[in-house]
Parts: C-alpha cells; structure tokens; sequence
C-alpha cells in the first residue's frame, strides 16, 4: 500500500468534532486521496468524549485502524484515551496538556499550540478547531488553499465574515507548524477528486431509494436509522416525496404498508429496538403480499444495550422476526456504494415477490464517511411489475388478488380500479381477500407464498469471493465487516494465500454457492461482530458445514483492520 496517514481528533460533544472531521476528509477527497471517516460518541443529550478518525492514503481505504500517527487532543481527557494509539513518530497537537502519559513512544512529536489565543486572533474562541486542522495540514504538507476553499463550502451560507475568520484561523494553525519542520507526511499532489461522492451508508441509502423511486417515506428517529429520514426530509420537494414522522414504530411500519397498498414504493426504517415493536405488523405485509422495505440499522442490544455503537447481532432475529411461516428477503450490504444500488434492488424485489425486503445495516455502515467512484446512476433498472390494467380486468371479469398461480404470484389491482375490487384481510383469506378457516384453503395459501421462494432464489445474486480461488484461508464474513478484511487482505499482500467470502443477500440463504466454496476451502476463518457467531450457525443449519475458526467481537467497536490481520496470521 502507499503511505496511510490515520488523523484522530478528539474532544468535548458539541464543539464540531465530526464537522471539522469531515471537513479535513473532503479537502484531502478534493485532492485525490481517499478516505475513510469513523465517529464515536456517547449516547448523552450534552456533553461527552466525541471523537473522529480518518484514514487517508492514495489507495482505496475502507476501514479504520487501531494505530494512529496524528492526534489533536482538544481535553486532557482525549489524550488519556487515545494518546497510547499514537504510532512511533506519532504528532500530537494540543494546547498546553499534559502529555506525561505518551512520552514514552518513541520518537513523539509533541506540538504544543495556544490554539485558544490563536482562535481569538482569528476572530472568536469556535475557530480553535480550525486552528488545528491548520495545523494538521501542514504536517500532511498539503496546500492550505485546498483547506479553505471547503471552508467556503462549508460555512459559505453564514457569509463572507464567518468564512474568512475561519480562513485567518487555518492560517494562523498552519504557519504556526512551519518553526517545527515536521516532513510531510502525505505526497504532495495536483489531482482531481478521488472519487464521485463522500458518503455514509445512511445518505447512500436515501439516494438510492430517491433513484429507486420511493415515494413515502415513514419513521420514527431511533440512531443510527435516523439520518436517512433527515437526507430524504431535505429533499422530498425536488422528487415528490412524502417523509413523515410518525408517533412511534408501529405507526410507521402500518403507515408505509398502507402506502404499499395503493401502489406508491414505500420503507420505512428503524434500529433493533423499533423492529421489534414493529415484527406483528411485518407480518400483515406477508400475508397481505404488501411490496414492503424495512431499513434496520443495527447497533448494540438487548434492550437500550449500547446506543451509539455498533454490532451485528440482529441477523437471525431479521431472518426469523415475526410470529408464522413467511418468505422474505434479508439484504445487508458492506459498504456505502453496495448500499446505493442494493437498496434499487431491494425495491425491484419487493415488489416483484409482493413480499417485506429487510434492508440491514449497522452503526459503523450508517455513520462512517466513504469514498464513492465510478457510480452508473442507472446501474440498477428500475422495474415497476406486477400490477393488473383496466383492460386485463375488463376481459377477466372475475378478479382474484390472490389467485393460485404457478409461480405463487399474483397480479395486483389496486383502489380504484373498478374492476379489481378485493379484500386486504390480516386473516387467512382465499383468492379473493376473504376469510377462511377451511384447512385445504389455508395450505394453500401458505404452498401459494412459498412458492415464490425458488425463484427468489434464482433472483439473488450469489457471495462474492475475493482474492484467489485456492487459498490457504477463506474468510467468510458479511455486511460491514467488508471494509477491514478487504483492507486487510491488501495489507498483507502476496505474503499469505488469503481469500473472502462476503455474504450479502443473506436469506434466502445461498447455501449451494457457500457450501461449495467452503468445502473446497484448506482453512476457513468466520469473522463477525456479535457473540455467537449468527452467520457461523446459519451456515451449518443451511449447509452442515461447521465453522470452528470464529473471530467474534462484541464490545460496540468494529473490527480494527490489526485485528483482522493478527487473527489471520494465526491460521496460516
């Protein structure tokens, strides 16, 4: 790999800790490197230790290390944290802390600014972090322009005295850095954007149902679900869109369903805690056959667990949720761009299958800043199926909703057409909505639901195996823990025989695909953030094959791409 530079700023909740993250990701983005953005925060009203890290280098970077060369430690209480993450030869920016904790590392570069004297130079005591990325710009050795034209995107609408207070902050940060000669630790280049876009998995997503075309948007906030109804609130103008906030879950989930009834691509989204309380409703738009999307973004449990951390523990509750027997999708994508184009898919599936798409993501998908390139805006045909017209339902003359087909679908008529009046029943119902406790009916209709399943199958597309196809170690994983084992495996490079089996349209579950790459596996390696090893059991329930090797993290932080590195080694 080229060089990689990882950047953690720390400090107080509230004092734009991610904001100016961010801000120092998409200046070095604009410059050609690409980047990786991971936050941390309590889940506190006010108040707090906040953090955000950025990896940066030439290449790809899809996760985040637990090493870092750079440190801006804006409270004693950052560098007691994370000042033993700092590397050897490691920078540490502060304002007159006390660094006794970090002197051991060897060859430190303590960078002692009055960053509060110098925010006041500028203008006011809120551009100390400005300062700082000043700073932090010379020491990567990049051009301060770049710095300050984001600086005009990013504050540009609070006007011209803002903009340039922060402008003579980022200045005074910068020059100030010139009296200790620290070698530049990124290659200076002229060069275009790396990439389209800097995005989360959660804008990803809201941009996706945008091409999608969903139409309503229902949800109650819950993190780390939330931003996604915030990204589609800005925009529901510009593309016909209703976003409505609902009173609680339930009323989301009943909300988006109705809509689904009367033909409009509808979701609705949540976290672990608001899917349960919505799971007897799921079930309405099973055995309604609803075209229905659930977003799920996962973060610690049970109960509150951890708010604002991460973990994959929701799978098998997403596989098996809701009381009953019903086929469903379970789509969990392990980055930001997989997120924008499988999200297109989930709604094509949807409403083909006449069935609820889980779409599941997690905190550190939902949250983490990645680099987006080479996106094809139409990638993923848009497919409005399924429906019934007025002329087929003249010549029909008897219209059943829930007609006993081959393929277990049935055509849809929706309100309004007067030929295709029926009955959207929560009971058991025959073919045209009505309630039925007859035995033959009720087999049949359950034979009639299920018979989608081989199709869906045939429908998904199968896990992708990266690296060689015979390697000394296949390591399987899904959704976000992509992002380090892909990192990892470049890291090591040609020194070890590795390869990765991502799993992302998880259920219907690919057993014939994940069952032949793993019997003709040397060594395999599960790597997965939960305690039991949710995946590990799927696989042998679905395929027999036991995974013995299980890598399991669950402490609400993601894998660090050492982790996954070390854990390999071991198996090797």
């Amino acid at each position: 790999m080229d060089k990689e530079v990882a950047i953690k700023i720390g400090g107080e909740a509230g004092f734009g800790i991610k904001v100016s993250g961010l801000i120092l990701g998409k200046t070095l983005f604009n410059a050609g490197f690409k980047v990786f953005g991971y936050s941390e925060y309590p889940s506190l009203i006010r108040g707090g230790h906040n953090t955000y890290q950025l990896n940066t280098a030439k290449n790809d970077v899809f996760s985040v290390t637990k090493k870092i060369d750079i440190l801006v430690a804006l409270n004693q209480e950052s560098l007691e944290l994370h000042g033993q993450e700092l590397n050897n030869g490691g920078v540490v920016i502060h304002d007159g802390l006390d660094i006794k904790d970090i002197k051991d590392i060897k060859d430190i570069k303590d960078i002692n600014i009055n960053l509060m004297d110098l925010a006041e130079k500028a203008g006011g005591a809120l551009t100390r972090n400005i300062v700082a990325l000043g700073a932090v710009m010379n020491i990567l050795g990049m051009d301060l322009q770049l710095f300050n034209q984001e600086l005009e995107r990013e504050f540009g609408d609070k006007g011209v005295k803002v903009v340039a207070m922060d402008k003579k902050a980022a200045r005074l940060g910068y020059d100030y850095l010139k009296k200790f000669k620290i070698g530049a630790y990124l290659k200076k280049e002229a060069g275009s954007k790396a990439g389209d876009y800097i995005m989360t998995a959660n804008e990803a997503t809201a941009q996706g149902m945008i091409q999608a075309g969903c139409k309503l948007y229902a949800a109650y906030p819950m993190t780390p679900a939330t931003s996604i109804m915030h990204v589609l609130s800005a925009k529901q103008c510009d593309h016909h869109l209703v976003v409505h906030q609902t009173e609680d879950e339930i009323s989301a989930i009943g909300t988006a369903i109705g809509a689904a009834a009367v033909g409009v691509r509808a979701a609705t989204g949540t976290s672990g805690g608001g899917f349960a309380l919505m799971v007897e409703t799921l079930g309405l738009a099973a055995i309604t056959e609803t075209p229905l999307v659930i977003i799920e973004s996962q973060r610690t449990a049970p109960a509150t667990g951890l708010p604002t951390w991460t973990e994959q523990g929701d799978l098998q509750f997403m596989i098996r949720a809701s009381p009953g027997e019903f086929p469903r999708f379970v789509i969990a994508p392990g980055d930001a761009l997989e997120a924008f184009y499988m999200i297109q898919e989930a709604f094509n599936l949807a409403e083909k299958f006449q069935l609820p798409v889980i779409f599941l993501l997690d905190k550190l998908l939902s949250e983490s800043d990645f680099v987006l390139e080479n996106i094809e805006q139409h990638k993923v045909k848009i497919k409005r199926e399924g429906f019934i017209n007025d002329n087929e339902l003249e010549r029909m003359r008897d219209y059943k909703r829930y007609e006993l087909t081959k393929n277990g679908i049935s055509k849809r008529a929706l309100p309004g057409q007067l030929a295709g009046v029926h009955v959207i029943n929560s009971d058991e119902h025959d073919e045209y909505g009505y309630s039925t406790e007859a035995s033959d009916m009720r087999t049949k209709m359950m034979d009639k639901r299920f018979k989608k399943l081989e199709q869906m199958m045939a429908e998904a597309p199968e896990p992708q195996l990266y690296g060689p196809r015979n390697a000394d170690l296949t390591v399987v994983a899904w959704g976000s823990v992509k992002g380090a084992v892909i990192d990892a495996l470049r890291e090591i490079g040609d020194k070890y025989s590795v390869n990765f089996l991502h799993l992302t349209y998880i259920w219907p579950f690919p057993a014939k695909r994940v069952k032949k790459v793993l019997e003709s596996a040397k060594n395999v390696l599960l790597v997965e953030n939960n305690k039991t090893g949710q995946l590990a059991d799927l696989i042998r329930q679905e395929t027999g094959f036991e995974l013995k090797n299980r890598f399991l993290k669950y402490d609400g932080r993601p894998f660090f791409r050492e982790e996954v590195i070390k854990e390999i080694k071991k198996y090797i």
